[in-house]
């Protein structure tokens, strides 16, 4: 039997840490970790590269810190950490199942992942492994959605997969509005201007200005990202 062609070479997988954490999205799941790894080696099985950038939701928020009186930039230093523990957990899953890979963290931390360095990174790729990029931007004031574009395009990814809890980008919520439209593609201004809260304004900028596809979808739904890379019309693609 022919192996499928997948449509994309090299992506960049963007996960949000309550996805790790199970039905109610907080801490770490073993159960989710597990699916979403078995996912991730269902592509690079096809021979695609596979980057992936963690959100720390699951564990702490930088921005919800400053609510409870903590200092934002030591707040978005605190999220940044547990994006590094979300990296070594999937890490683990993703290894047990056979899968090579690196973490690499945009802080350093020697004893538990690689610095970022950009050619590593790439050179990684091309040897098959699994690049988990944890830390962030590893600045305060922007957002893992921020890492995710900024590293998308320093790598040289084809297209960045926002896993979500929903199957797309809708004109309001479908959990609140029944009668939400989903797009199936999307230019990046008319996503700007209605708000739909693709990605936070910066990660949206930088994708927009480097012509960044996005592909928003269900990651829960299971072989939804194989589908996606084997370019079946999955989610809601946000292009020029």
């Amino acid at each position: 039997m022919k192996k499928p062609q997948p449509k994309y070479r090299r992506i960049l997988l963007k996960i949000s840490g309550e996805s790790l954490g199970g039905a109610d999205g907080i801490g770490i799941c073993a159960q989710a970790i597990h699916e979403m790894a078995c996912q991730i080696l269902e592509v690079r099985e096809l021979g695609v590269q596979v980057v992936v950038v963690t959100g720390g939701g699951n564990i702490f928020r930088g921005l919800s810190a400053g609510q409870q009186g903590i200092e934002r930039a030591t707040g978005d230093y605190m999220g940044m950490l547990a994006t590094v523990i979300n990296a070594l957990a999937l890490q683990d899953a993703l290894e047990k199942l056979g899968a090579a890979t690196r973490v690499q963290s945009a802080i350093a931390m020697s004893q538990v992942a690689e610095p970022f360095i950009r050619r590593r990174a790439v050179r990684h790729l091309e040897k098959g492994r699994v690049v988990i990029f944890g830390g962030g931007t590893g600045n305060p004031y922007f957002s893992t959605d921020t890492a995710a574009a900024l590293r998308a395009n320093e790598i040289g990814a084809e297209v960045i997969l926002k896993a979500t809890k929903v199957d797309g980008i809708y004109d309001s919520d479908p959990h609140t509005h029944p009668e939400a439209r989903r797009y199936a593609q999307i230019p990046y201004l008319e996503a700007l201007q209605r708000q739909l809260k693709v990605m936070d304004s910066t990660a949206f900028s930088l994708c927009m200005d480097n012509k960044m596809p996005i592909i928003v979808f269900d990651v829960f739904k299971a072989h939804n990202l194989r589908r996606v890379v084997l370019g079946e019309k999955v989610g809601t693609l946000v292009t020029g």
